[in-house]
Parts: C-alpha cells; sequence; structure tokens
C-alpha cells in the first residue's frame, strides 16, 4: 500500500464529498427534497436533529472527522484495488466511486428491513451517494494519478 496515494487521495476525497456534499446535495437533498420525510420520521434522529432549528454545528465536529477517517478507508482500498482498474486516473477513480456507491447503496435499502427508514430516503441517500463518490472518485484518482503514481 502507498501511503502517499492513501493520504492524498483520502484527503482529495474528502474534500470534494463534504464541499458538494454542503454546496450542492445537501441542500436539495436533504432540506428540500426529504425535509417533509424527515420531519415525518422524527423518532429515527438525533436530538440535535430534531430541535427547531435543528443543531446542526454540535453534530459537525463528528461529521468531520467520520467522514476523514472513513475517506482514509476508501482511499486505503483504492490504492490496493485502482490497479484493477483500466484507463487513466480520473476513470479508475470514477470505477472505483460507482463500486463504493454501489455498495453503500445496498447498506441504505438494507436498512429499511431493520429499521423505519422510509424507502424515499434510501433512495434519495443512495442518488446522493452516487453523485459524490463519482465526482469525487473521479477528483481522487486525478490527483493520486499525477502527484502520488511512483
Amino acid at each position: 500500500m502507498n501511503l502517499k496515494r492513501v493520504f492524498l487521495g483520502a484527503f482529495v476525497f474528502w474534500l470534494v464529498t463534504n464541499a458538494l456534499g454542503f454546496i450542492v446535495s445537501g441542500y436539495l437533498i436533504h432540506e428540500v427534497v426529504l425535509d417533509s420525510t424527515y420531519q415525518a420520521s422524527e423518532p429515527l434522529w438525533r436530538p440535535e436533529l430534531r430541535q427547531d432549528p435543528p443543531d446542526m454545528a454540535s453534530l459537525m465536529p463528528g461529521w468531520l472527522l467520520m467522514s476523514l477517517l472513513s475517506s482514509l478507508v476508501v482511499a486505503g482500498i483504492y490504492s490496493c484495488v485502482s490497479n484493477s482498474f483500466d484507463g487513466p486516473g480520473w476513470k479508475k477513480g470514477m470505477t472505483w466511486g460507482l463500486c463504493l456507491s454501489l455498495f453503500v447503496t445496498t447498506n441504505y435499502f438494507g436498512l429499511t428491513g431493520v429499521m423505519n427508514l422510509p424507502n424515499k430516503i434510501a433512495l434519495w441517500w443512495s442518488i446522493d451517494a452516487i453523485f459524490l463518490f463519482l465526482i469525487a472518485g473521479a477528483v481522487m484518482g486525478w490527483a493520486v494519478g499525477k502527484w502520488a503514481d511512483d
């Protein structure tokens, strides 16, 4: 495992997913499309999110830390499997992003079988993952290919 690839890849993946999540999908999906569904399934959510207005700031440090740790795992696995994909770095990264989003999507729909998570939430979370991971994977693959392939 190439640690330069892992740390660069993790930073890029983390940066892109968080930036796009905060700027695009966080608002469109979570505040516009799913707002009423979230309110209708209020018992599922943490107390900070059930306040009016929700206390997002108190949860942000944990979200950022967990997304950084997750990005290290994503980039670590990418470092091990990227040579299985064909094409330039961005294409390898996008392929990994597609694989990753399919794993996550199956998990979201699996949750609907063990908790009262509405299918609409699982569907839109999946769309969000596909959007974020395809783009972040492509940028990560490009950056790793440009600066960390030895």
